[in-house]
């Protein structure tokens, strides 16, 4: 739990207020450059994680297979923020974040594909919902962070970067992973086993298939709703940008305790009733009432009340569909694989989500004032086809 919160508040502190910040310092007035950065580090990282994923399954040390990328990752984050913060063009700033966010989301997918690894069948809501759980409070104890130190841009970047590599340096520590040394597996890796490692068999492994589907589409609504996050709250409480951080920070505390709900309750209840699709359907259904809240929300209330909706949605969904990945995973000898292949789905959307995003919100738009209300409903018409994928689809999870 520990490290999972220190690789979110990494990398969520940047994405959801640094990153802005420093954009509007260096080009201000250019909102849509924030989505070609995070949507350009999105794409870069898409096209290196199979190869991780797969040097991940063949790495053979006294510290385990996942171990040495919680390392590798944590220095290539705490590099990326560094350059970030004394990046004097827009260039470096995207090299920076290029660097810090395949770090960080390295030892993301360390940390699931050590739960993949080792989690039996009855723990896996549970965990899933503590780990997503600290996923969900890591951006918002972060932003509160960054708004402490928000004079010093520097130290937005650098202070969440320095608790992330803390945090993740723990976990190997105190609960090593053991040696696979002796671990037998074919530890050759070919181009043809790389060019793999970048899909699966959809006829063979149907529910794994759909629930990537739904999975992808579900986070495509996601992104185009959280991308302009810190320049929706600008626009529409009308603030200059540097001061949204303490909006973000407090609408997200009250978030924290839906998501706390959210994702225990989703955890916990599927792991007792043994039911997983229906929880993502409701998840899908409670993020459609939050972005209809956002998309017409111009006063702090309203934007709090589809905030809340919306973390409860994303903590629901999040928790359980983890659970039904660990459960329909086709082969766990190539877990790393297969886990990189599930990022796909979160992405790809992250990736493409903020390219397209831009467009939308220059669409009908007057003058200065972005159209975040239809970005916000495109990406509740997108969760709701994503739940009912899930739902409809994935046979072998119930």
């Amino acid at each position: 739990m520990l490290a999972n919160f220190g690789a979110s508040i990494a990398m969520m502190v940047p994405l959801a207020y640094g990153l802005a910040l420093r954009i509007t310092e260096l080009v201000p007035g250019h909102e849509e450059v924030l989505g070609y950065v995070t949507g350009t580090a999105q794409l870069i990282f898409l096209v290196l994680s199979p190869m991780i994923g797969i040097w991940s399954d063949r790495t053979r040390s006294r510290f385990g297979r996942r171990t040495p990328f919680l390392f590798l990752g944590a220095a290539l984050g705490i590099t990326g923020a560094v350059i970030i913060g004394f990046a004097p063009s827009l260039l470096l700033v995207g090299a920076g974040w290029v660097v810090a966010m395949t770090g960080w989301s390295t030892a993301g997918a360390a940390i699931q594909t050590l739960q993949a690894d080792k989690l039996p069948e009855e723990q896996r809501g549970k965990v899933s919902a503590l780990t997503g759980l600290m996923t969900q409070i890591a951006p918002v104890l972060g932003i509160g962070i960054a708004y402490a130190v928000s004079s010093s841009t520097f130290l937005v970047f650098f202070v969440p970067a320095v608790i992330g590599v803390v945090l993740l340096v723990l976990l190997p520590t105190f609960n090593k992973e053991g040696s696979s040394k002796d671990l037998v597996v074919d530890s050759t890796v070919t181009l043809r086993k790389v060019v793999a490692g970048y899909g699966f068999n959809a006829r063979k492994y149907p529910d794994f298939a759909w629930n990537w589907v739904g999975r992808m589409v579900f986070f495509i609504g996601l992104y185009f709703n959280t991308t302009f996050g810190t320049f929706f709250y600008a626009q529409r409480l009308d603030l200059p940008v540097r001061e949204v951080a303490g909006v973000v920070a407090t609408v997200g505390m009250l978030g924290v305790v839906a998501a706390a709900g959210g994702a225990l309750l989703g955890g916990f209840l599927s792991d007792k009733l043994k039911r997983r699709r229906l929880f993502v359907l409701i998840a899908a259904f409670i993020f459609i009432g939050g972005a209809f809240a956002e998309a017409f929300a111009w006063s702090l209330p309203q934007l709090i009340i589809g905030a809340v909706l919306m973390q409860l949605a994303i903590a629901v969904f999040a928790t359980v569909d983890q659970a039904i990945v660990y459960a329909i995973i086709p082969d766990r000898a190539e877990s790393g694989r297969y886990m990189a292949v599930v990022a796909f789905a979160q992405k790809i959307p992250s990736a493409i989500a903020p390219l397209i995003a831009p467009l939308i919100i220059t669409i009908g738009a007057v003058g200065a004032e972005k159209n975040y209300t239809l970005l916000y409903l495109i990406g509740a018409a997108f969760a709701l086809v994503g739940g009912l994928i899930i739902m409809f689809k994935v046979k072998a999870v119930r």
